[in-house]
This record gives C-alpha cells, structure tokens and sequence, in this order.
C-alpha cells in the first residue's frame, strides 16, 4: 500500500508541476504578443513535454531499479 500512496503522490506532482510550465509558457506567450489561441497551442506543447520527459525520467528509473 505504501508504493501506491509513492506512485500516487509522484503522478499528481508531475501534473502540477507540468500545469506550472504550460501557465508560464502561455504567460510569456502572451506577453511576446501572441494571440490567445497560439499562447494556448504553446501551453498545450509546454504541458504536453514536461509529462513526456516525466514518464521518460520515471520509465528510465523502473527499469533500473526493477
């Protein structure tokens, strides 16, 4: 049970940790005159890599530990 509460705690850090990246990309976005729709398509590329580079780093971790 303890390993599910690790696996559990770690998934929702990455998922706020990526939705503080795409709030960032989209803020910068916006503030270098981009419209909202492509400030959206920079935050949706933003949240969309930090949860792939994420699952890389966490799959990368399993099999060395496994």
């Amino acid at each position: 049970m303890p390993g599910l509460a690790v696996v559990l705690i770690t998934a929702a850090l990455v998922v706020v940790f990526a939705l503080l990246a795409a709030a960032g990309a989209g803020k910068l976005a916006r503030l270098d005159g981009a419209t909202y729709p492509a400030a959206l398509t920079r935050a949706a590329a933003a949240f969309t890599a930090a949860v792939t580079v994420a699952t890389v780093v966490i799959g990368a971790f399993a099999q060395l530990f496994s």
